[in-house]
C-alpha cells in the first residue's frame, strides 16, 4: 500500500504539533517582550577573545552526515550484501573503526527526523525543537546552544569559508542552522553554507550588480524589477536574518562554479551527487578545515520503493568514495584527515506499516544509529566498539572537539565522547 506526501503530512501533523513543545534547555532562544522572534544581528556583538592559528599539521574533519534516515541492516549489519560497500569494506574494515550500538534518545519529544538529527549531531544535546512560529513540518530552527562550528572558531582564527556545511536543495532551512544565540559563541562564528540555494542567489545578486556598473543598460526594468523581486524573496527565506555570507573567496567560488557549470541548472549534478561535487571543489577551492556533508537522497523511499532508498545508499557511498580518494590524493590532507559518518536517524522496521521505511514514528528502530571514524588518531583495522548500555549520538560533538582539540562547554555534560575510537 503506498501514501501519497499530501496525506502522509495530514495524517501525522498531531505528531509534528505535539513535537513542538518547550527546549528541554534553559539557554533555548525565546520571542522577545514585543512578540518578534530574535534575529541574528541583534545578538550579535564583538567579541574580542584572542584566536589562535589552526595549523596545517592539525587534523582536518569530514563529518558526513548519513542523511535521510538509514537502518544499520542495509548499511554495517550484513557485511556481503551492504548497499555501502566503500563505507564498509574500505573505509572501516580496512582504515578505521565502527560503533554499531549508536542510540538518539527516546526521552519524550525527542524527534527522530533529519533537522533534529542534524542539530543533535552539531550541539552535543537533544532538544525538543519547534519551529519559531510552532508551524508543524516547517522546521525552522535555532540551536540551543552553540554548534561545533562555533566553538571551532571561537577559539581558532579560521575564516568562516573554511568551516563549512555541504547542503541540499530540498531542505533549505537546513542552511539556517550555523550558529546559535549563545554568547560569548553565535554569529561571529557561524559556518560557511554552500548549497544550490545560495549559487541561485549569488547569480541573481551578481546579474544586478553588473547591471548597476553598466549604469542599467543591460538589463530592461521588467527583468532588473523581476530579478530584485527574486533575490529579496529568497533572502527572506533567511528566518535569521542572517544574511548570505560574502566575500571574496567564495565570490570566485562561484564565479568558478558558473564557469564550469553555466547557469541553467541542467548542467550540474543534482541531489546527493551534486553535495559530492560540491564538496570536492571546496576541498580544492577553498581549503577548509572543518566541513560537514548533509546527504539526504535517502529520504525518497517515504514516497516510493525499496529502491530508491538503497540507491540513495549507494549514491552516498559513491560520494564518500570519492571524497576519500581526492583527500588522498592532495599533501594538505592526506594522512591528516578524519572521516566521521553518523546518520541523522535511522528507519523504522515495520513490515506492516502503509509508509515503508518510516522515521517520523519514533520507533525503537528509528532511533537506532551507527558511527564510523577513519583517519590519523583514530584505532585502525576494522574493529567493532559495543557495549551494554549505548553511545549516545550527541556524544559526536563532544568527541570532535577532542579531535581537533576546543572546548564544547555546553554540550550535555551526560553525552561523553566517543574514546574507544582514539589511539
Amino acid at each position: 500500500m503506498s501514501i501519497d506526501r499530501r496525506r502522509f503530512l495530514q495524517q501525522t501533523a498531531a505528531i509534528g504539533a505535539a513535537a513542538a513543545g518547550l527546549s528541554l534547555s534553559a539557554s533555548a532562544p525565546r520571542p522577545m517582550a514585543d512578540g518578534r522572534w530574535p534575529t541574528g544581528p541583534e545578538f550579535d556583538f564583538q567579541d574580542n577573545t584572542p584566536r589562535v592559528p589552526y595549523g596545517d599539521d592539525k587534523p582536518n574533519v569530514i563529518l558526513v552526515r548519513f542523511g535521510g534516515g538509514v537502518r544499520r541492516l542495509e548499511t554495517i549489519l550484513d557485511p556481503a550484501n551492504t548497499y555501502c560497500p566503500f563505507i564498509y569494506h574500505e573505509l572501516f574494515k580496512k582504515n578505521g573503526v565502527c560503533f554499531p550500538n549508536v542510540e538518539i534518545d527516546s526521552s519524550p519529544k525527542i524527534e527522530t527526523s533529519h533537522g533534529q538529527g542534524t542539530l543533535y549531531i552539531m550541539t552535543g544535546r537533544y532538544a525538543a525543537y519547534a519551529d519559531i512560529e510552532n508551524k508543524p513540518f516547517a522546521d525552522r530552527f535555532i540551536p540551543i546552544v552553540p554548534t561545533v562550528f562555533e566553538y571551532f572558531r571561537h577559539k581558532y582564527d579560521v575564516a568562516a569559508h573554511q568551516a563549512l556545511i555541504i547542503n541540499g536543495e530540498d531542505r533549505i532551512n537546513e542552511d539556517f542552522y550555523t550558529f546559535s544565540n549563545c554568547r560569548p559563541y553565535g554569529i561571529q562564528y557561524r559556518s560557511t553554507v554552500l548549497s544550490l540555494f545560495h549559487y541561485k542567489q549569488f547569480l541573481l545578486r551578481d546579474a544586478l550588480e553588473v547591471d548597476r556598473q553598466a549604469g542599467g543598460n543591460l538589463l530592461t526594468a521588467h527583468d532588473r524589477e523581476e530579478k530584485q523581486k527574486k533575490l529579496d524573496e529568497m533572502n527572506g527565506r533567511d528566518y535569521r536574518q542572517d544574511m548570505t555570507i560574502i566575500s571574496p573567496e567564495l565570490e570566485a567560488f562561484w564565479r568558478k562554479w558558473r564557469g564550469h557549470y553555466g547557469s541553467s541548472g541542467l548542467v550540474n549534478p543534482r541531489k546527493d551527487r551534486l553535495l559530492t561535487t560540491l564538496t570536492l571543489w571546496a576541498l580544492k577551492e577553498l581549503r577548509p578545515k572543518l566541513m560537514m556533508i548533509n546527504y539526504q537522497d535517502t529520504d525518497y523511499v517515504h514516497w516510493g520503493n525499496r529502491s530508491f532508498y538503497t540507491r540513495g545508499i549507494s549514491i552516498i557511498d559513491e560520494g564518500v568514495r570519492e571524497i576519500y580518494n581526492a583527500v588522498q590524493a592532495d599533501p594538505l590532507y592526506r594522512d591528516n584527515t578524519v572521516f566521521l559518518l553518523v546518520p541523522d536517524c535511522g528507519r523504522d522496521s515495520n513490515r506492516a506499516m502503509p509508509v515503508p521505511f518510516q522515521h517520523h514514528f519514533n520507533s525503537r528502530s528509528s532511533r537506532e544509529i551507527f558511527v564510523l571514524a577513519s583517519g590519523p588518531s583514530i584505532v585502525r583495522g576494522g574493529q567493532v566498539v559495543s557495549r551494554h548500555s549505548a553511545h549516545q549520538q550527541i556524544s559526536v560533538a563532544a568527541t570532535l572537539g577532542k579531535i581537533m582539540d576546543f572546548n564544547t562547554p555546553e554540550v550535555d555534560a551526560g553525552a561523553g565522547v566517543f574514546e574507544e575510537m582514539l589511539t
